[in-house]
């Protein structure tokens, strides 16, 4: 089974490639929580995404948080792959 780390550096790579800027979010003490995995932009539009294993969910707290990014206009969701990413950009932003 693909790990979630290794999704996240294949996302990371994608967006760098096409332009993207992205830090990955640890989540320690010093954070704040529900915080998405990866804080961007791309073209003028920031992004939040929350990184999982095919299977797995948000919890609460996560996709609250994403509610709030994607209502402050950010392009966020909950992504699984490469293509998840794709799809969401195309989606939202047209890029």
């Amino acid at each position: 089974m693909t790990s979630e780390k290794s999704i996240t550096a294949a996302i990371q790579r994608y967006l760098k490639k096409i332009g993207g800027k992205v830090i990955k979010t640890h989540g320690t003490g010093f954070g704040q929580a529900g915080t998405p995995d990866l804080i961007g932009v791309l073209r003028g539009r920031s992004l939040a995404l929350e990184v999982k294993r095919p299977g797995e969910d948000t919890t609460p707290l996560q996709k609250v948080e994403l509610r709030k990014w994607a209502e402050a206009g950010a392009i966020a969701g909950r992504v699984e792959s490469v293509q998840e990413v794709k799809d969401l950009i195309k989606e939202i932003a047209d890029v």
